[in-house]
Parts: C-alpha cells; structure tokens; sequence
C-alpha cells in the first residue's frame, strides 16, 4: 500500500517549510503548492489523501474555494481537508464548514498539535 499523500498549500514559504519538518520522519509523501491553481493542479494529477490548506491565497483562488472544488470530485471523495488560517472568524468557520473542511486549524498552531491531528486523519482514512 502506498503512503498516504499530504499535500501542503500555503504562500508561505517557511510555513511550508515548518509543516514539512513537522511531518518528515513520517511514512507520508509531501507535496507543496503555493496557490490555488496549482493546488487544484495537484490534486487533479496526484490525488492526495489530505491537504493542510490556507484560507487566504494567491491566484484569486481562496482555501474555500478549493476545499469545494475537492468535495464536488468523487475521486477526492476520501480527501481530508484542514483548512490553516490567521483569520479565526466566526463568518469564515461557518464557510468552512458549508463546504465539507474536515478541520479549521488557527494559526499559529502547534507543530506537535498539527502531527496528531495528521495523524488521526489519515488513520480515519485508512479505517473506512
């Protein structure tokens, strides 16, 4: 059985980097994106299993946008998506959750905290 795919979209250069040393002694494949079109292009080629994914993007492409672009592909149908954000708002929980994120992260965030909830996606998947 394959790892299982994470894919990191963030514009954040050392964010990425953080969330991939978070989880780089891990049986998981990491890829990175850095804005919406390539984070839709990524998963329209590589298919991942969970996506750790920032609200406010480049590209006039937004975290929401993509997580409901994700739920209305059947082959994403097992995708988890942890929507990552600053912008800890009421309204833009309630969006999250209109449009099937699994999680909504706040930054800043704990990178041992963020491994667990990883963790505990990916085993959710593998069970079902």
């Amino acid at each position: 059985m394959p790892n299982p795919l994470v894919l990191i979209v963030d514009d954040q250069a050392d964010l990425r980097k953080l969330i991939s040393l978070t989880l780089g002694n891990t049986d998981y494949d990491l890829i990175e994106a850095v804005d919406g079109p390539a984070a839709l292009e990524a998963c329209e080629q590589q298919e991942p299993d969970l996506i750790l994914l920032d609200l406010m993007l480049p590209g006039g492409i937004d975290g929401i946008e993509i997580c409901r672009r994700v739920r209305q592909d059947a082959r994403l149908a097992h995708t988890k998506v942890v929507l990552l954000t600053a912008a800890d708002q009421a309204i833009q929980r309630e969006r999250a959750e209109e449009v099937g994120v699994d999680r909504y992260f706040p930054k800043p965030f704990s990178p041992q905290e963020l491994r667990r909830l990883v963790e505990s996606l990916l085993a959710a998947n593998t069970a079902e």
